[in-house]
């Protein structure tokens, strides 16, 4: 099997061509540009490094979400048009299992985390079983505070990564009450290669859908939209 693999859901934009045994070309990029102008580009790029022609792609597998609501617009779009356009399906991948799954050789808690602002994070908590991300915690918006202390009461070792580390590192610090560590530079930002890994593992599980079907996955409302509420009230 062959698949491209887009990930826009944070602040890395990141595109990958893969098959069943390898990852055949990234490019991931993390400086600052906005996704609308790097992902197009980085798509044509691994394409043409990979010399698998667009038509020979079995499926398209995009971060679907949680994450920034313009980032995963982007994503979703992209991945929707091209799979419109080559008839080809879309496999949703959880933007926390991809992030979680660079992590995959961690043999304790795995808990990505992603900023959703106001001291909140999108996160979740894994274990990987028999190859597979067992959920510990489900994804969720949640305060920092509030995750910590779950981590600590279940009490076992956490990897932490994802960018919402580099917001909340000092409260991590402070606040947490079991052990845990921090995933190296090389493998705390999301990657298109571990959303293809899992794009070809979901794929062969039967969880794709057609282009028409691909909605993002926000799991809370935009902040236009809960300003709005406050300001008018629930419609």
């Amino acid at each position: 099997m062959k698949i491209l693999a887009i990930d826009s859901s944070g602040i890395v934009a990141s595109a990958a061509v893969a098959d069943d045994n390898n990852i055949i070309a990234e490019f991931t990029v993390n400086n600052k540009q906005t996704h609308s102008q790097t992902l197009l580009p980085m798509i044509d790029k691994v394409v043409q490094m990979s010399e698998i022609p667009l038509e020979d792609i079995d499926a398209i597998a995009v971060a679907a979400g949680p994450g920034s609501f313009t980032g995963l617009r982007i994503g979703s779009a992209t991945a929707k048009g091209l799979g419109l356009a080559l008839a080809k399906p879309i496999v949703p991948v959880p933007s926390l299992e991809g992030l979680a799954y660079r992590a995959a050789c961690f043999n304790e808690i795995i808990c990505p985390m992603m900023d959703a602002r106001r001291n909140q994070v999108y996160t979740a908590a894994y274990r990987m079983e028999n190859g597979h991300l067992a959920k510990i915690i489900t994804q969720k918006a949640v305060d920092i505070e509030e995750l910590l202390f779950e981590l600590s009461q279940i009490g076992e070792k956490v990897l932490f990564l994802g960018d919402g580390v580099d917001i909340y590192r000092k409260i991590i610090e402070e606040k947490i009450a079991t052990k845990y560590v921090f995933a190296p530079a090389y493998m705390s930002k999301q990657s298109a290669s571990s959303v293809a890994a899992l794009g070809i593992i979901y794929y062969g599980e039967g969880k794709y859908q057609s282009a028409a079907e691909h909605r993002p996955f926000y799991l809370r409302k935009s902040q236009a939209e809960r300003e709005r509420e406050e300001a008018y009230g629930k419609s």
